[in-house]
């Protein structure tokens, strides 16, 4: 048995129904299938039996002592020697940078949050961002408490009395609209300076609420909870941002992070032996010192059987900025790869308090996603027994947070809608 899955319990009954379902799920499956190489591969990590083999992902914390007590804890467990990297020296910080020669512009970033930012941090997210004025996945189909969903759970725990029932919004929409038919792939076009105009001109409808969802306590919503806006709002059917809802506030918090992210790093190590095509102008990294400026971006919630599929994001104008993402909780595979899904990608474990940064034209436009969250891999540190902690420590035993935050307008640059 390879390394990576020495500690995987054959003899547990999950792992036994896993290879029943396998089995009865490929009996009379055709395997003759025509995926791309990116396909392939998130096929291969989603998998639930076997147990995918991680002897070929990047498993930067085997390299920190420091975290070897984690990395035996859990079960899935990488490599450091999969793939060529360098070594970077941040500025004001202790922590060790990488990136990867095969993708100009990845930067990750292992442990670079502490224990107290990473709790800090899923404590804003949960109390602080998934709520008004702030977009979630829930406000389609529900009206929520101003307060939110959060709150309202940590008053009802103790007391189940305190649990308020939560109306679907379909109940209070005046309209007819036009329910949508099945989903469909949508490939955006990429935003940049001479086509944001026509871009934010798009109709932007509103998403229709479910005329099929019930009334329901707050608590039951918890585990629904997948997304929530950050800044500038993003309009997930025509995959642009609409401007018209105006720009939420970003937390201090937040941007102070990432800004701090990115002056830490020394964009001339990255970017001086590589030249890719910046487009028009001079390569914006010599400034992003003084330009970097973030203002939109989503914080996601992860369940245990949750996946993102291979995209890119091409939605703002400015398209090269570093994109800041950072992990929280559970442990995930986070896939890279080319310009085009036939480019096999690289697998890369990122744990809670990782950091990774996505910047230039080469890496901003790779296609990339998360094909599966690693259970069992809660670091102890979220697992705290401090009573006001406990909360937290149930929700994030399943869940990985990700807190993804980008630019897309140059710093000064406020559009103006007609």
């Amino acid at each position: 048995m390879p390394e990576s899955l020495s500690n995987v319990d054959s003899s547990s009954q999950e792992y036994k129904k896993a290879r029943r379902l396998h089995l009865k799920a490929t009996r009379h499956k055709n395997e003759d299938h025509n995926w791309t190489s990116f396909r392939t591969v998130e096929k291969k990590f989603k998998a639930r039996f076997p147990p995918p083999d991680l002897s070929n992902v990047l498993d930067l914390a085997t390299l920190n002592p420091a975290k070897t007590n984690e990395v035996q804890g859990g079960v899935w467990t990488g490599r450091s020697d999969t793939v060529e990297y360098r070594e970077i020296v941040l500025a004001g910080h202790a922590t060790k940078g990488y990136t990867v020669s095969q993708i100009p512009g990845l930067v990750i970033l292992p442990s670079f949050l502490s224990s107290e930012q990473q709790q800090d941090l899923v404590k804003w997210s949960l109390s602080e961002q998934a709520r008004s004025p702030n977009e979630t996945n829930l406000d389609t189909h529900y009206v929520l408490p101003s307060e939110g969903i959060w709150a309202n759970w940590l008053c009802c725990r103790n007391d189940p009395s305190k649990d308020i029932l939560i109306y679907p919004k379909a109940l209070v929409t005046t309209s007819n609209p036009v329910l949508p038919g099945p989903r469909q792939l949508v490939e955006n076009t990429p935003a940049n300076p001479h086509n944001f105009s026509a871009l934010a001109s798009i109709p932007k409808p509103p998403q229709v609420p479910s005329p099929n969802v019930q009334a329901v306590f707050s608590s039951t919503l918890i585990p629904k909870l997948r997304w929530a806006n950050i800044g500038w709002y993003y309009h997930w059917g025509t995959k642009q941002y609409d401007f018209a809802q105006g720009k939420a506030p970003i937390h201090d918090r937040v941007k102070n992070l990432c800004k701090g992210v990115v002056e830490s790093i020394d964009w001339g190590q990255i970017f001086s032996d590589v030249q890719p095509d910046w487009g028009d102008g001079e390569p914006d990294w010599r400034t992003w010192r003084d330009t970097y400026e973030p203002d939109a971006g989503i914080v996601n919630f992860y369940q245990g059987r949750d996946t993102l599929m291979a995209h890119v994001d091409r939605s703002e104008v400015c398209a090269t900025s570093p994109l800041v993402s950072i992990s929280l909780g559970n442990a995930a595979i986070f896939l890279i790869g080319g310009l085009t899904r036939d480019t096999e990608p690289i697998p890369i474990m990122l744990r809670s308090g990782d950091v990774v940064i996505m910047a230039g034209p080469w890496c901003r436009r790779a296609y990339h996603g998360i094909p599966r969250i690693l259970e069992g891999t809660l670091p102890s540190h979220l697992q705290s027994e401090e009573p006001k902690w406990q909360p937290y420590k149930d929700y994030m035993q399943s869940t990985r947070i990700n807190i993804n935050v980008r630019q897309v307008f140059p710093k000064g640059f406020n559009p103006v809608m007609g």
